[in-house]
């Protein structure tokens, strides 16, 4: 009895943990962050993206492909990823949780075709990334914003030294 409740063929109990724990690493990383796509959502899209591929790869019949079954979501996610972009103020916001969500799927798609331990690499991966380049981004703020202070003190030192010259008659 219990062995046919948990009997779910042709999907694999491992690979749906595996779609979960991927999208749960990026999304509490996204979610960390308050962006669009956090936990759920991110767990969702990879075991979705898996639940389509392994079924695709179980159909018959002659004129059916199942790399269209790919294709296919590739085209589904990016719709799902230009819904989460927006324009705010004359900027595009929301370009990192779109290309966030096509990766999803790629995990999904990686799994499904029993790269596991590869697409858990890969989240780690992208994890780091989304993670590392904050950071970067946050440095290069900071030097962006001290390279502007000592170039505004310059053009004040220099405009008072211009002011004092014009006063004596230096010009």
């Amino acid at each position: 009895m219990m062995d046919q409740l948990l009997f779910i063929s042709p999907y694999n109990w491992a690979d749906i943990g595996t779609a979960i724990l991927c999208g749960t690493l990026i999304g509490i990383e996204r979610q960390v962050r308050n962006k669009p796509v956090g936990i759920r959502t991110s767990s969702l899209i990879v075991l979705g993206t898996y639940l389509f591929v392994v079924s695709a790869s179980f159909l018959d019949g002659e004129a059916l492909d199942p790399s269209r079954v790919v294709g296919q979501v590739i085209t589904g996610i990016g719709f799902l990823g230009a819904g989460v972009m927006l324009t705010k103020d004359g900027a595009v916001v929301g370009v990192t949780s779109a290309a966030s969500i096509w990766v999803l799927a790629a995990l999904g798609v990686m799994i499904a075709m029993g790269h596991t331990l590869v697409a858990i690499k890969v989240a780690v991966l992208v994890v780091l990334l989304l993670w590392g380049v904050d950071v970067l981004e946050d440095y290069m703020v900071t030097i962006s914003r001290w390279m502007r202070s000592k170039l505004s003190r310059r053009r004040l030192l220099a405009g008072s030294k211009r002011s004092r010259r014009r006063f004596r008659g230096d010009d």
